[in-house]
């Protein structure tokens, strides 16, 4: 998957496949014509070719790291999946929120308007990158927020911008059928917001204790980390009589990990190196509506 795919990048991913004693049955493009003039703007355009391939690889491993290099070396995005009953049979998809469905992280926005911004960031990025625990850190930063007026709740809401191409893979997912759930360790208020927006079944998030219109510096209620998150995609799979491996998961960050390891398609999108390299999957050069290809479906069916 990539904004452009040419013979270069088939031959490349043909030839890693046959080195690792893979035989390729057939070969799909997903995605609708790209053109083979350079476009005048690539940023929106969509490529994804699909190759079938049979046979069991000596060093899965290994095929992994040079399908991760191949993907570097060509700014492209390689997903390597079983072609099994459930990878077309997946009904419920869980994302992270900020950095996910939207291009913020709301806590760093808050700061902002608090005037503890660089602070709150630092402690983000640390956490982020899997350095610090995510409780601990979760709670240094919402306790430099004390005093924050909850006006700034709504300033902040009405700036915040949709990832590319989550509304077209959320609208395209609720009419295929799937369910879908935001499992996030940002805010409910936020959380709530894209809930009214985008329809999602499930929200979970954390609470903000607000006392007379004034942020006090504490959360309510348990604090949604990797751990609840993993916990809370267990608890709506059974809840709707789903078995994980029919699950999808999506975040970016290390506090998304638990969750991105045990469901059926975990994927790491436009994720800290640590994620990516640690996740099933990869997006890193699309859109959220990327997902869409991975799950199997074409733009000539009907996809947007």
């Amino acid at each position: 998957m990539g904004r452009r795919i040419s013979a270069l990048h088939i031959a490349r991913v043909a030839e890693i496949a046959a080195s690792h004693g893979l035989n390729i049955d057939n070969i799909n493009r997903l995605s609708g014509r790209v053109s083979l003039e350079t476009p005048s703007n690539t940023e929106r355009t969509k490529a994804c070719v699909e190759f079938s391939v049979r046979g069991i690889p000596a060093d899965a491993s290994a095929l992994r790291q040079a399908f991760l290099q191949a993907a570097s070396d060509y700014e492209v995005d390689i997903a390597f999946q079983q072609d099994d009953i459930y990878r077309r049979n997946r009904r419920l998809v869980v994302f992270d929120m900020d950095s996910t469905l939207i291009e913020a992280e709301v806590i760093d926005e808050l700061a902002k308007e608090a005037g503890v911004g660089d602070q709150v960031a630092e402690i983000t990025e640390a956490a982020m990158r899997g350095e610090l625990d995510f409780n601990e850190s979760f709670r240094k930063r919402v306790a430099l927020l004390k005093g924050l007026d909850v006006s700034a709740l709504d300033t902040i809401a009405a700036r915040l911008k949709l990832t590319e191409g989550a509304e077209t893979l959320v609208g395209q997912l609720k009419a295929l059928g799937f369910k879908t759930a935001i499992l996030s360790g940002g805010f409910n208020y936020f959380a709530k917001g894209l809930q009214q927006k985008l329809g999602f079944d499930y929200v979970y998030a954390n609470e903000l204790d607000i006392v007379d219109g004034k942020v006090t510096g504490e959360v309510t209620g348990e604090i949604v980390n990797g751990e609840r998150k993993a916990q809370l995609l267990r608890e709506i799979a059974q809840r709707e009589g789903l078995k994980l491996e029919q699950t999808i998961a999506v975040g970016d960050g290390a506090n998304d990990l638990p969750m991105l390891s045990i469901a059926g398609l975990g994927i790491a999108f436009r994720a800290k190196p640590l994620v990516r390299e640690s996740a099933k999957q990869a997006i890193s050069t699309l859109g959220l509506d990327g997902i869409l290809y991975l799950i199997g479906f074409r733009d000539r069916d009907g996809l947007h």
